[in-house]
């Protein structure tokens, strides 16, 4: 074989192995990347349902309260007052 021949062969086994290291690598990278996503789904819908359990945890007591106590929607006394005139 001539020298030529012996350096195309080595580069083009080289290159070879490169890519092949290269597209494991970037598939390894990918499958990182998505499951990383797939625990920021699970956080995020992790905390929707404590938000709201919370929400309505705070509607029960709202309820409760409203039992209890007369609430108006209404502003305080000051806003039953005429405002005057500009």
């Amino acid at each position: 074989m001539s020298r030529a021949s012996q350096i195309t062969l080595a580069t083009t086994c080289v290159g070879a192995v490169a890519i092949v290291f290269a597209v494991h690598y970037g598939q390894k990278i990918e499958k990182a990347a998505m499951h990383a996503g797939v625990i920021r789904d699970y956080e995020q819908q992790r905390l929707k349902r404590e938000r709201q359990a919370d929400f309505e945890m705070q509607r029960a007591l709202e309820q409760e309260y409203r039992k209890v106590q007369t609430v108006s929607d209404g502003g305080g006394p000051a806003a039953q007052q005429e405002q005057p005139n500009r």
